[in-house]
C-alpha cells in the first residue's frame, strides 16, 4: 500500500478549468486499485503556522501498489485531459509514503 499526498497550487483565475480536470480524473483512481481518502480546500483561518504558500487543494490518495499509481499516471484517457491540468495548475508538491 502506498499513499500519495499532493499539495496542489492552482493558477489564479483558473479554478474552473482545474475543476473540469478533476471531475474527469478523480473517478479514474478506483480503476487502478486506488482510493481518494481526502480532498481538502484549506481555509486560511485553518492554518496555524506556515513557511510555504498555502495550496488550493490537498489530496490524499491510497493505491494498493506503486505500479497501480504508475498505471494511473499513464492512463490514455487521463492523458487526453492533461491540457486542462497544464492550463490551470501552477505547481504540485507530491509526497509518497507508507503507513507506519
Amino acid at each position: 500500500m502506498i499513499y500519495i499526498l499532493q499539495l496542489v497550487y492552482v493558477k489564479e483565475g483558473q479554478e474552473k478549468i482545474f475543476h473540469q480536470f478533476e471531475d474527469v480524473v478523480m473517478p479514474m483512481i478506483s480503476k487502478y486499485n486506488g482510493q481518494l481518502l481526502l480532498r481538502v480546500r484549506p481555509d486560511n483561518d485553518a492554518v496555524i503556522e506556515k513557511s510555504i504558500e498555502s495550496p488550493y487543494e490537498i489530496h490524499l490518495v491510497q493505491f494498493d501498489a506503486e505500479e497501480d499509481f504508475i498505471s494511473f499516471g499513464q492512463d490514455e484517457e487521463r492523458k487526453r485531459f492533461l491540457h486542462l491540468k497544464d492550463e490551470s495548475v501552477k505547481s504540485i508538491l507530491l509526497i509518497k509514503g507508507t503507513k507506519l
